[in-house]
C-alpha cells in the first residue's frame, strides 16, 4: 500500500465524521461487509485514496465500492463522481457504484456483484 495516497492526514477528522455519521444505505450494506464476511475479504469504510474518501475499500482486490443517493444524480455531481472515478482507475484501482435503492432493495444482487469483482 502505498502510504502517501492513502488516509492523508488532512483528510484524518472527515474521514472520522464520515463514520461517525453514515447513511443508512451505508449501515445495511457495512453489516455485511465488516469482519471480513464477505468470501474473507477485509474491508475498511470511509478510507481515503489520493484526495478522495471512498465509502468501502477492499485493499487485497483494489476495490472501491461507491454507494450513491440522490444527491448523485444531478448533473454536477455526476460529472465529479465521473472525474474522482477516472483519478482512482487511473492508480489501478476498480471502482463499482450501487444506489442506495439498490442496496435497500437488493442487497443479495448487491453482494453478488461484488464477489463478482474478486480476483478469483
Amino acid at each position: 500500500m502505498n502510504n502517501e495516497l492513502h488516509n492523508r492526514k488532512y483528510l484524518k477528522e472527515f474521514r472520522k465524521e464520515l463514520r461517525n455519521n453514515p447513511t443508512k444505505a451505508e449501515i445495511k450494506l457495512w453489516q455485511s461487509l465488516r469482519k471480513s464476511q464477505l468470501e474473507a475479504r477485509k474491508f475498511r469504510r470511509q478510507h481515503s485514496i489520493d484526495n478522495y474518501i471512498v465509502d468501502f475499500y477492499c485493499p487485497t482486490e483494489k476495490l472501491i465500492i461507491e454507494v450513491d443517493g440522490v444527491i448523485h444524480n444531478n448533473f454536477i455531481n455526476n460529472e465529479y463522481d465521473f472525474k474522482r472515478t477516472e483519478v482512482l482507475q487511473n492508480l489501478g484501482y476498480k471502482v463499482i457504484r450501487f444506489s442506495n435503492d439498490e442496496v435497500f432493495k437488493k442487497i443479495d444482487l448487491v453482494l453478488e456483484a461484488i464477489k463478482q469483482e474478486f480476483k478469483r
